[in-house]
């Protein structure tokens, strides 16, 4: 058995790989990267029954692996570079080689993966973290959950200056509901609902454009989806109209929101 660890910045997910199958996965929040890989390893081992003695190796990726130097309750523990777990999990999750991949976390990351190997293509620093943080000042609530419930109620037409607010035709493919400035109209009596929803809705649309270039840049028309934020449903609604403008598909795979870990546990490092 190997035990895949993603210490992210703000969730650690660890799974176990058992004959190249995902047998058992977690999630854990702690403060430090030696808090969170020691924790999450307990957690997916404890609340699972897993015998410590048939697990053959540990795998640790993600923003915080650096951190740890030394061997995890003496199993032998390797670090995997973090682009190369992305995308070999994305291709598993998915069954698909040559593929793009967009990995929503805190921040977001493209990854282009494939027969010519694995590749960084680019990014955004725009994703959970921006929502989080401009919901923090901006509204009263900060918890993702409660950022979400709140936005199910927003309306983008009390925030956003859509095309048809300044125009009465169509601009090349894009319609009156069309977005011309995130933020660009804010009336006074927008709501926190409304607020909520505009927020989240910038930052997918920012990610589903890269993810467009990227997509095209790579003679493709789908991309798979993974990560935290792959699991947000107003972002795939976001992410579908972008779909419908540009004709790039978006696919979200079984256990998306684990890829790197099992990148990781996957991986031949």
């Amino acid at each position: 058995m190997i035990i895949g660890i993603d210490i992210g910045s703000t969730t650690t997910k660890a799974v176990s790989i058992e004959n190249g199958k995902v047998t058992k996965k977690i999630k854990a929040r702690a403060q430090d990267a030696v808090t969170a890989a020691t924790g999450a390893f307990g957690k997916i081992v404890l609340e699972n029954g897993i015998d410590i003695n048939s697990i053959e190796k540990i795998k640790i990726t993600g923003a915080g692996s650096t951190k740890i130097k030394d061997n995890i309750f003496g199993i032998p523990t390797g670090r995997i570079n973090e682009i190369d777990a992305i995308g070999i999990g994305g291709m598993f999750l998915s069954g698909m080689n040559n593929i793009v991949i967009t990995n929503i976390g805190t921040g977001t990351v493209i990854i282009e993966a494939g027969d010519n190997g694995i590749k960084h293509f680019g990014g955004s620093g725009v994703g959970g973290g921006t929502i989080l943080g401009l919901a923090k000042k901006l509204l009263p609530i900060a918890e993702f959950s409660d950022i979400l419930e709140l936005a199910k109620t927003g309306k983008l037409n009390q925030v956003d200056l859509l095309l048809g607010d300044i125009t009465d035709t169509s601009i090349s493919f894009l319609s009156g509901e069309s977005t011309a400035s995130n933020f660009g109209k804010m009336l006074d009596t927008a709501s926190h609902g409304d607020i909520a929803l505009a927020i989240i809705n910038m930052v997918y649309q920012v990610i589903g454009v890269l993810s467009v270039f990227a997509a095209r840049a790579n003679n493709t028309n789908r991309v798979i989806v993974t990560g935290n934020g792959s699991k947000n449903e107003i972002g795939q609604n976001v992410l579908t109209n972008i779909s419908s403008l540009y004709g790039i598909e978006f696919i979200y795979p079984d256990y998306a929101e684990y890829t790197t870990a099992i990148g990781a546990g996957l991986s031949k490092s």
